[in-house]
């Protein structure tokens, strides 16, 4: 096997990062399956971190090993290979740990986690959200130049389906918002309320079947709502 991925392997990790993280509606829950993909797929990467800001501001980690988490999380200092990354807006390498002085005590923590090499690359996700991918490597000159081509393409595609992420997550939100606002009204909570009862299922499905009719039949759903109260109020012929 090569010292990294080439050109095939490459596409077959993008691939698989776009498969693995195009329906998540959670920000955390997509990171957690980005770091664990990447560092399964790229050779010579022991392990592998996000760090996250939110408006300037630390907003989590995902750590691919939980035990070598705190590397990637900036309540442990400000002073990471993953802040210089994101704060120069360019790729930080560092080959071998020893004797590093741009984050002394970062690297002495990293190097008693038995980790020795690392590349931090910065992430574009959306206006309030940026960060950094992390690989870390057990073995002082693990990481070669073709490592840090790999964590490039990792950055870019990354940004773009976490910018998806929270989009999918922003909308959700939205749609909460609405089912709340919805069942609030009198007649459609009471609407709701039958239907449940006559399929056994929660609100948000007796909601969706509210709403399915209001599209097929065209018309707006509280009419929907009164209509299906009006039907189960009448008197039934003996």
């Amino acid at each position: 096997m090569t010292d990294t991925l080439g050109v095939l392997e490459a596409a077959a990790l993008l691939r698989e990062l776009t498969a693995g993280l195009i329906s998540v509606t959670d920000f955390d829950e997509a990171l957690d399956r980005l770091v664990r993909i990447a560092r399964d797929a790229v050779p010579g990467v022991d392990c592998c971190g996000f760090t996250a800001l939110r408006a300037g501001e630390p907003a989590g980690v995902a750590a691919s090993d939980p035990e070598r988490a705190e590397l990637d999380d900036l309540r442990h200092g400000p002073d990471t290979p993953a802040l210089t990354a994101i704060r120069r807006r360019e790729m930080i390498t560092a080959g071998d740990l020893a004797g590093e002085a741009r984050w002394p005590a970062w690297a002495q923590r990293a190097r008693g986690l038995g980790v020795h090499g690392v590349i931090a690359a910065p992430v574009d996700v959306d206006e309030q959200v940026i960060g950094a991918i992390n690989l870390y490597a057990e073995s002082a000159g693990a990481l070669t130049p073709r490592h840090q081509l790999t964590a490039m393409l990792l950055a870019e595609h990354a940004g773009l389906l976490l910018a998806a992420t929270r989009d999918r997550e922003r909308q959700a939100a939205l749609a909460g918002q609405l089912d709340t606002a919805a069942l609030a009204d009198g007649v459609v909570g009471q609407a709701v309320g039958v239907i449940m009862t006559q399929r056994g299922c929660p609100a948000p499905e007796a909601l969706d079947v509210l709403r399915s009719a209001a599209s097929s039949l065209d018309i707006p759903l509280r009419e929907v709502a009164e209509r299906l109260l009006l039907t189960v109020s009448r008197p039934r012929d003996n």
